[in-house]
């Protein structure tokens, strides 16, 4: 995700490490690789003049501080640091750095009403779903409304959707999608339902029949968020769009989707900054709890190569299935007791978290480190997925079998179709992790080097610290050194 922006700013970063100065001439060669990076990454260029010129202004004449802190906790501070700091800030801003929570305030007698609109493609029938999945794990009552009567199969596929996430549909075959429109709120609070979702048509290309027909229906309902769900790998033509669609139906915010697969980034720097539309919601994948608040604090630092732990935070928490279970695996962990059924708890949650690319994104640890492009292979860890999964429940509890039974070894490289040397890998990485687990166990003592760190007093919170160990998650990565898989349940 936004690979080219995040090449562009390392560039950056790096020329301008080791530098104990950072003048106008050094700050004029890091702002044209940033430069380049922009353009390349579809961003509008009056966008990119201004953010380069905001730079440029906070960079040029301040004072750099090479020390930061007092007595025992001073760190030192170069001039990469400081730039780092200033694109951050402006990154941030640049997306619009306030509250892009929405604003669907209502009651069951009177709903709160979410119109959608967009091109079509764009995914606002998948978005429909996804937005009320995400408003009845908070609590909400949604309710969806089929208002694209020209698409063929538009309402079949909103009506599948709106099954598998629980949600009830409101639906007319054909018609007038205004009056589909009124009726389904007016079905809303038949129902006591507090949120409607309208999911309206789209056209390939903006037209003037499609816009008076969105006009009508934000007379008739009055809804409260007007949400342009738009494709963020289109780059620059989303500034069109958003424009198009701004002037006559007043948007409050913007969808986002694909964002996940956008290595460009364009659309999602520019937005904002162009048209004064707020970008609300993202959409990082395909499954229907994959869409996420657009945080674009958390987006300049992925950019910057300093990753989202509160992104992957909100990933395992959402993984997770049984909290008490995983609580008591990582106590176990940190004891020295890691066997293959936590391991194979945390491959499996490993998996529920996402793409291993964009969990790899989110860690803090490869600033400076490329990783590979497109998607990290992930052969090793299904591989040895298939081989706890032959294991007896004996021998998933208790390793040591396998160090003294050929045997075993044998019937269960057999059972998962593969070589003696995976298992035998597999087992090197299982003693590996649990020397570290143990390790961390004791630092996390309050005598130990981790219990004098801010945060990590506890044991239970070192279960943060393990889920973002960079050696662990790196292992299936195309050359990375060997001993690298997940650490233990958590």
């Amino acid at each position: 995700m936004l690979e080219v922006l995040t090449r562009g700013f390392r560039a950056a970063r790096q020329r301008l490490r080791g530098e104990a100065e950072l003048n106008e001439a050094l700050l004029e060669e890091a702002l044209r690789d940033v430069r380049r990076a922009l353009l390349e990454g579809d961003v509008s260029l009056e966008v990119a003049k201004r953010f380069l010129a905001r730079v440029k202004e906070e960079a040029v004449g301040q004072v750099v501080r090479l020390k930061a802190g007092k007595g025992e906790g001073a760190v030192r501070v170069s001039p990469a640091d400081h730039f780092n700091r200033i694109c951050l800030e402006q990154l941030t801003a640049l997306m619009g750095g306030g509250d892009t929570k929405l604003d669907l305030a209502g009651s069951p007698k009177e709903p709160a009403v979410c119109l959608l609109v967009g091109l079509q493609g764009s995914g606002k029938t998948t978005t429909a779903a996804k937005l009320a999945r995400n408003l009845k794990e908070e609590g909400r009552r949604p309710l969806l409304v089929a208002a694209d009567v020209y698409r063929p199969a538009a309402i079949d596929q909103l009506a599948v959707l709106a099954e598998r996430v629980g949600v009830p549909l409101y639906r007319e075959d054909d018609g007038d999608p205004v009056k589909i429109c009124k009726r389904g709120v007016a079905e809303a609070k038949r129902q006591g339902c507090d949120v409607v979702i309208l999911d309206t048509a789209g056209r390939l290309v903006v037209d003037e029949p499609l816009m008076r027909e969105l006009e009508k229906i934000a007379k008739a309902t009055r809804p409260r968020e007007t949400l342009l769900v738009c494709d963020a790998m289109i780059g620059q033509e989303a500034l069109t769009t958003a424009t198009t669609f701004h002037e006559r139906l007043q948007l409050t915010g913007a969808v986002l989707t694909k964002l996940d697969g956008d290595a460009r980034g364009g659309a999602a720097l520019s937005i904002r900054e162009a048209t004064g539309v707020p970008v609300k919601l993202a959409g990082m994948g395909e499954g229907l709890d994959r869409l996420e608040r657009f945080r674009p604090d958390a987006i300049a630092s992925r950019i910057l190569g300093l990753g989202d732990v509160e992104g992957l935070m909100a990933d395992f928490q959402r993984a997770v299935e049984d909290e008490e279970r995983a609580e008591e695996a990582a106590q176990r962990a940190l004891a020295g007791e890691l066997d293959y059924e936590i391991f194979l708890d945390q491959l499996q949650t490993l998996g529920r978290m996402g793409p291993l690319s964009d969990l790899l994104a989110k860690l803090p640890f490869f600033g400076d480190t490329p990783l590979p492009e497109g998607p990290v292979d992930d052969t090793e860890l299904r591989r040895a997925k298939v081989l706890i999964q032959s294991m007896t429940p004996e021998e998933r509890r208790n390793p040591r079998l396998l160090e003294r039974s050929p045997s075993r070894r044998r019937r269960i490289c057999k059972g998962a179709g593969l070589p003696p040397k995976a298992l035998k890998e597999l087992m090197k990485k299982l003693e590996m992790m649990r020397q570290m687990m143990l390790l961390m166990g004791a630092q996390a003592e309050p005598q130990g080097l981790l219990g004098k760190v801010p945060g990590l007093k506890r044991v239970q919170q070192l279960k943060q610290m393990r889920n973002l160990d960079p050696a662990a998650l790196a292992g299936g990565l195309p050359g990375a050194a060997p001993g690298g898989l997940p650490a233990a349940a958590a």
